[in-house]
């Protein structure tokens, strides 16, 4: 057996004479326990809240968004079409008409964004679950479905038949506007129905049919603004922009579920990155007491060390005592740490003891991945403590004792 690593085991699992080092070693070791379990639990917490909020952002977004590279609409051909319906790698595609518009009803208005789809565009998004009151667009009608929080601002209800949604699209051209049929393309829509995600999305669209939205925005019948596609599983995202890539002779832009939200991404990993940083300074704090309490045994052992110097060990295998001995007491304080972190987060995910409301529990998320980050983070910051720990052993500290 290594010799420094033998020593460096004998002093880890027993105690001093002194019991002022004993104490102050269980609190190094206690406090990279909670450290550890700090980090993992934070980041697990924060994991759950980025999957809750992701789940309720990405409902009502497709795999992929197929939209014009220039301009708003584009125009697509019977042959692109077939070979979409021929793609392994796409389960179901939905064109879409959108444009952001003024909506009328009851003297009150808003602007917002219109989206015609299509009769298969539930099968694409899954909207159609987060209806609360009515039901979905029947095909080629002027029914609407609205956005709970657009339907509060303009105090809309459903099956009104004195009042109606009406749209206002400003028309293209020149000269002056004498009045609104001549500024705004007009349509009028019959809501039956009011869907609630989440603010965001709720104040943004209301959905009709397609034919209505490419009549208001005077669109030809194969000329729409973008394209909702719902990938097969298990396909690379690669895989799949390529292939979408040739049938559409790269003359569209391509986005991703993530790039559909790359605002709200960027933002969440920004508050991760935060949230990982001050919990790693909380570590760093936390492992100068470790550093403490390798200098206090190197002083409390200070004969023993002498011993070993004058039975031949270097200065460099002495220090190597006690930086493995930090090295224990680290790796002890990490495993405990994550062990008592990883079964109050399955506790949590079982039992749901913590509740946000009556009926939603407090996210969280055990990943492998974070198990990782804590290892990682404690081991190379345990590393760095008790290498500067144990650097007190030198020619210095012979020469004072």
């Amino acid at each position: 057996m290594n010799f420094p690593f033998y020593i460096a085991k004998r002093y880890a699992v027993s105690f001093s004479k002194n019991s002022t080092i004993n104490i102050i070693t269980i609190i190094a070791t206690v406090a990279i326990i909670a450290s550890a379990m700090a980090l993992f639990i934070f980041l697990s917490v924060f994991s759950g809240l980025k999957e809750f909020t992701l789940s309720y952002s990405n409902s009502s977004d497709p795999d992929f968004t197929i939209e014009a590279i220039n301009g708003k609409s584009f125009f697509i051909t019977q042959e692109e079409e077939l070979k979409l319906k021929e793609s392994n790698s796409i389960t179901n595609y939905s064109k879409i008409v959108q444009d952001r518009v003024l909506f009328s009803y009851s003297n009150k208005e808003q602007i917002a964004t219109i989206k015609g789809v299509d009769s298969i565009f539930t099968k694409v998004s899954s909207i159609d679950k987060y209806l609360y009151v009515g039901n979905w667009l029947e095909p080629n009608t002027n029914q609407a479905i609205v956005g709970a929080e657009i339907s509060r601002r303009l105090s809309l209800g459903l099956f009104d038949f004195t009042n109606s949604l009406d749209i206002y699209s400003p028309k293209p051209g020149k000269g002056l506007i004498e009045n609104n049929e001549n500024a705004f393309n007009i349509s009028k829509l019959q809501p039956t129905g009011i869907f609630n995600i989440n603010e965001d999305v709720d104040s943004k669209y209301v959905y009709c049919d397609i034919l209505v939205a490419q009549n208001l925005f005077g669109f030809k019948q194969n000329q729409i603004t973008s394209i909702e596609l719902k990938a097969s599983k298990n396909i690379p995202e690669e895989k799949i922009i390529e292939e979408l890539n040739v049938i559409f002779k790269n003359n569209v832009k391509i986005k991703t579920k993530a790039q559909l939200n790359d605002s709200l991404y960027k933002m969440l990993n920004s508050e991760n990155l935060f949230i990982y940083l001050f919990s790693t300074l909380v570590v760093i704090l936390t492992l100068f007491c470790l550093a403490g309490a390798i200098v206090m045994i190197i002083i409390d052992k200070k004969e023993n060390i002498y011993t070993l110097y004058n039975i031949g060990l270097t200065f460099k295998e002495i220090r190597k005592i006690f930086f493995i001995q930090g090295i224990i007491i680290t790796s002890f304080g990490l495993f405990f740490g994550i062990l008592i972190g990883s079964i109050l987060i399955i506790i949590q995910q079982e039992f749901s003891l913590l509740m946000i409301s009556q009926s939603i529990a407090y996210p969280v998320l055990f990943k492998i991945e974070n198990i990782i980050i804590v290892v990682l983070t404690i081991i190379s910051l345990g590393i760095t403590s008790s290498w500067i720990a144990s650097g007190r052993v030198n020619k210095e500290f012979f020469e004072s004792s």
